[in-house]
């Protein structure tokens, strides 16, 4: 992979928790227009590499690149500014609010938060709320959520939240979608509907790096597979590489049927 094509790259990423390190001088870079899928056994490092992306922990060492700019110390908010936007394991939506007032939470910069502007200029306002609730309405017809635009969040099923979650990641509109395991806890059906989204939102140009365990789902939906263990980057290349190479194997409990168990 070409530095001209890595839209993210990540180099010798060092986090330490206490005596334990989490991170141990992971790199990788992740290609625009690209799936990558970085899997690994739990406790690899994975999530904690996540997070160094996306801000929410601060690297003790290494760089991160995004569209050629630094971005290992920026802010999570200033980082989401910058075109990465994420969702989590455990979906965070807004409980008590409805589906569709959970996306028009997103865009940031929206008129109405200038007191200044909803006194002087209510029809900008106006405007402008109209324009992210068409908005809205749009992303929930895509991830096919519609019908549920009234309901609280809190009353959806695991696999509603994820596509609310995913809902909620096209409303801010970013170059980088990381995905942390967006099949956990979702049925096959929801789970290849996921799928079905991801591959089209790639083909409209948007990039994608997903932490995911099931391997069928990695085999079937990523260009590209990186592989940590104990906080470091074994292996990368295709899935069919990936998959039959014996450091791999080794790293998931000794060998190939242990890969096979993990699929679902």
């Amino acid at each position: 992979m070409t530095m001209e094509q890595a839209i993210l790259e990540v180099r010798d990423l060092v986090k330490d928790f206490g005596g334990i390190r989490a991170v141990n001088g992971c790199s990788f870079d992740v290609r625009k227009g690209s799936i990558t899928g970085l899997i690994g056994p739990n406790g690899a490092g994975k999530t904690t590499a996540f997070n160094m992306v996306t801000g929410f922990i601060r690297p003790d060492r290494g760089r991160v690149r995004f569209k050629g700019e630094y971005i290992e110390r920026a802010r999570p908010h200033e980082i989401f500014r910058k075109g990465i936007a994420r969702t989590f394991q455990i979906p965070r939506e807004l409980r008590l609010m409805t589906v569709l007032e959970n996306l028009m939470l997103v865009p940031m910069h929206q008129p109405g938060e200038s007191v200044w502007n909803a006194w002087f200029s209510p029809r900008r306002v106006r405007d402008g709320e109209e324009a992210v609730y068409r908005r809205a309405l749009e992303v929930l017809e895509f991830v096919e959520l519609s019908h549920l635009r009234e309901e609280l969040a809190a009353n959806l099923s695991v696999g509603q939240k994820k596509l609310l979650e995913l809902a909620r990641v096209l409303m801010a509109d970013p170059d980088l979608i990381l995905l942390d395991e967006p099949a956990a806890g979702v049925n096959p059906t929801l789970m290849n509907k996921l799928a079905g989204f991801i591959r089209e939102l790639r083909d409209r140009g948007k990039t994608f790096l997903l932490i995911e365990h099931n391997m069928e789902l990695v085999a079937d939906l990523c260009d590209w597979v990186i592989v940590m263990n104990n906080g470091e980057t074994l292996v990368e290349g295709t899935p069919e590489e990936v998959r039959s190479h014996p450091d791999v194997l080794e790293a998931y409990l000794g060998g190939a049927p242990a890969i096979a168990a993990r699929r679902r």
